[in-house]
């Protein structure tokens, strides 16, 4: 195939994602932390207390495998749900797309109670937390999974200084949306970016890194910036006027593979470029993979993720999915987010990440605080989402008094480390639910 030839084929498959307005859902995937409630230590995948044991547990109970490795099951489906393993143990629930929040705080509600008489069973915390609250990354197997083996030899080879601490170490909520043509992609994917930093900031969530209290703010954002700068953080050339799939579907064919799956089986192949591997496969599968090895801040794949948040506890997850749909779902709000970012480029977004390191909250976009602009920014999704609007008010209150989660756990952690953890477990949430 020629390079054009390779192009025309990542384009042709984003293009299927394009949708008319009509069809437009909302996706979910939130990662958690498997906390002995005891110790505070985080479990892994092994031994009858890991996360491995739970999945087995959840199979007994009706969930049907859907992804085995040598006897150990790494991925199980039910109805609406997807449980899956990131690569230190952190158990990833996604849901199905759907039209509106409260389907899926439905949906969360109900998957949550299934799984969470296991943790009580086996005097566990189930977290939403952006990073360990006690363990570090080197008391934590990797699972057995051969493709996060292979990561983690890439990165040790190729990545940068935190990229371990990204397999190992981070839990995240995120949310998917959909576009409906070229000119829709550019206008949402660079507003999703140019929001990256205010995302970053306004749902940080991670107090202690390896064992200690974290200094500076946003250390989600730190650690993906260090992770590997080909396929992490946010795209230069989100901000270019000339924004295009074409532009996208470059960066992909550009973009080391890591490993491809042949026969069935995933093989290691480090630094060699997709476009390469395009000249042997081009099948959709291929490029999927493609689309899925990179982790920017924004993903595009047949639709668009937002990746930026740290875990996040319920209700504060649906803030953030209320908060995207607000935003993104009305013509009205893209405008305005127009108006407000249309002059800016990649060196404004660095500059507003560098400061933001420092200053969090206070950080400063053109005159005002990312607080200020955040309230700003919420009050506009609540004129998006109508009698959905309530489920901004978490996030909401939490600007208002100018407080992140992670300045929510640090008053906690600091009185009492297992009354943090447990506020911001699965269990509180369901308690005060009933």
């Amino acid at each position: 195939m020629t390079y054009e030839e390779k192009l025309e084929k990542v384009i042709e498959y984003i293009k299927k994602g394009e949708k008319p307005e009509e069809e437009y859902k909302l996706g979910i995937e939130m990662e958690h932390f498997t906390i002995d409630k005891d110790s505070l230590k985080s479990l892994d995948y092994y031994g009858d207390m890991g996360v491995g044991d739970t999945l087995n547990r959840l199979k007994n109970k009706g969930f049907e495998v859907e992804t085995e490795h040598d006897g150990y099951i790494l991925a199980l489906k039910k109805d609406e749900y997807n449980i899956t393993i990131e690569p230190a143990g952190q158990l990833e629930i996604s849901i199905n797309g759907k039209k509106n929040i409260g389907q899926i705080k439905e949906a969360y509600d109900n998957i949550m109670k299934q799984i969470i008489p296991i943790y009580f069973e086996k005097n566990q915390y189930l977290v939403a937390l952006g990073y360990h609250p006690v363990s570090k990354i080197d008391d934590l197997k990797i699972i057995p999974k051969d493709r996060y083996r292979y990561m983690e030899r890439y990165f040790k080879e190729f990545g940068g200084p935190m990229a371990l601490n990204m397999m190992k170490g981070t839990s995240s909520v995120q949310t998917s949306i959909d576009f409906s043509s070229e000119e829709d992609f550019k206008r949402k994917y660079f507003l999703a970016n140019a929001l990256s930093v205010f995302l970053y900031t306004a749902f940080d969530n991670a107090y202690i890194f390896e064992g200690e209290a974290y200094k500076e703010r946003n250390l989600r954002q730190r650690i993906w910036e260090k992770c590997d700068p080909m396929r992490t953080g946010a795209y230069d050339f989100a901000f270019d006027k000339d924004l295009s799939y074409k532009k996208y579907a470059d960066r992909i064919l550009n973009t080391d593979i890591i490993f491809i799956n042949q026969g069935g089986k995933d093989v290691y192949m480090g630094a060699t470029k997709f476009k390469d591997i395009m000249d042997t496969d081009n099948s959709y599968q291929m490029i999927f993979h493609a689309l899925s090895i990179v982790f920017p801040d924004v993903r595009l794949k047949s639709y668009i993720e937002i990746r930026m948040p740290d875990g996040a506890p319920a209700p504060f997850n649906f803030a953030f999915v209320g908060f995207i749909k607000g935003l993104f779902y009305d013509t009205k709000n893209l405008n305005y987010l127009e108006s407000v970012f249309s002059d800016m480029t990649y060196e404004d977004y660095k500059n507003l990440r560098d400061d933001s390191y420092k200053y969090g909250l206070d950080a400063k976009y053109k005159d005002k605080k990312i607080v200020d602009w955040m309230i700003e920014f919420i009050y506009k999704a609540e004129e998006g989402l109508k009698d959905e609007k309530d489920y901004l008010y978490p996030l909401k209150e939490l600007m208002l008094v100018k407080q992140t989660l992670r300045d929510k756990f640090e008053l906690l952690y600091k009185q009492d480390k297992k009354t943090a953890i447990e506020r911001f477990s699965v269990s509180y949430y369901l308690d005060k639910e009933n």
